[in-house]
């Protein structure tokens, strides 16, 4: 059984010994499972799960900072009566290689207010994206890079 699902397992049960359906008892119960299933780790020689879950909290941490700032700012701009958007469609170079990278960067990218996922080349190499407040070609494009795509990257490899 792959040690995620036997997380879920031992957090379900926690929930059910507990007699709660609240979701804080089941995240409780997750990471009182993870600190199980880490302090029995030399079971488990082959597995990059403890490696992988932080990056994942870390990627879906940063989405959802990201995801909140970019609506304010949209949001501001919406309500103001003087625009400040500069709008513009930059080409990304991907460093992501499989369908399943490239597919979560455009879509994450295309989630975020501001920003939208418009082309793939031909040869996937380069992701197209409409930006709405563009002021620097080079920064947004390093903040696409090195924010997002690298996260995606660390838990996808």
């Amino acid at each position: 059984m792959p040690l995620f699902m036997l997380n879920l397992f031992f957090a379900a049960v926690f929930t059910l010994l507990l007699g709660s359906t609240s979701i804080s008892v089941f995240l409780v119960g997750f990471v009182l499972g993870y600190g199980v299933l880490w302090v029995s780790s030399p079971l488990y020689p082959d597995t990059r799960y403890f490696t992988k879950l932080p990056k994942t909290l870390n990627l879906t941490v940063f989405f959802l900072k990201e995801l909140a700032i970019s609506s304010l700012r949209v949001s501001w701009d919406v309500i103001t009566p003087r625009h400040i958007n500069r709008p513009g469609i930059i080409g990304v170079p991907l460093t992501a290689r499989t369908n399943l990278e490239i597919f979560l960067v455009a879509n994450l990218v295309s989630l975020t207010p501001g920003t939208l996922s418009v082309d793939l080349s031909e040869d996937k190499k380069t992701l197209f994206v409409h930006v709405m407040f563009l002021e620097d070609i080079d920064k947004t494009r390093a903040d696409i890079k090195n924010g997002l795509e690298r996260r995606i990257l660390e838990v996808m490899r």
